[in-house]
């Protein structure tokens, strides 16, 4: 029953024994302040994230997309949104603008719930992100193909709803 005692309201599951909830860090750069430029590098993103660490959808609590200040053209969340995660917790921030920082930058914070350690999380940093940080080079080889057919089919699937 829900608080005002109608209704069955499913039960949230309890996190299970062994499990805690890690943090898998992205980020990206962009190619221009627009809307498909920036959708389409935080799907890449994202996607090598879930992919590079077996992401499942029911697992995350939310997740925490920033950009720079020189990209506004709209919310990297969106592309989450278009990938299927319609039942996460999803929120956009702006990055502290640092002189000198690295510009046109997207970044991901997944907060996951998981039974894996914090040193078998992989974390992606992809294009001119990498120097970010250096440490985290290498990243599981995925085809180009597999990535562009998941997110293809993710569009697909979002322009059947409307």
């Amino acid at each position: 029953m829900n608080q005002n005692g109608e209704g069955n309201v499913e039960q949230e599951q309890p996190l299970r024994e062994g499990w805690n909830c890690r943090g898998v860090r992205g980020a990206t750069t962009v190619e221009g302040n627009d809307t498909e430029s920036i959708l389409a590098a935080t799907r890449e993103l994202l996607y090598i994230m879930i992919r590079a660490n077996d992401i499942r959808q029911e697992d995350v609590a939310s997740a925490y997309f920033t950009v720079t200040h020189d990209l506004n053209a709209t919310f990297p969340a969106l592309a989450a949104r278009q990938l299927g995660w319609y039942d996460v917790a999803l929120i956009c921030g702006l990055e502290i603008p640092v002189p000198g920082a690295l510009t046109g930058c997207v970044r991901i914070m997944i907060h996951w719930n998981t039974d894996r350690s914090q040193k078998e999380i992989v974390h992606v940093y992809l294009r001119e992100a990498q120097s970010l940080r250096p440490d985290r080079d290498t990243i599981p080889t995925i085809p180009l193909e597999e990535i562009e057919a998941a997110i293809n089919g993710s569009i697909d699937l979002l322009e059947g709803i409307r």
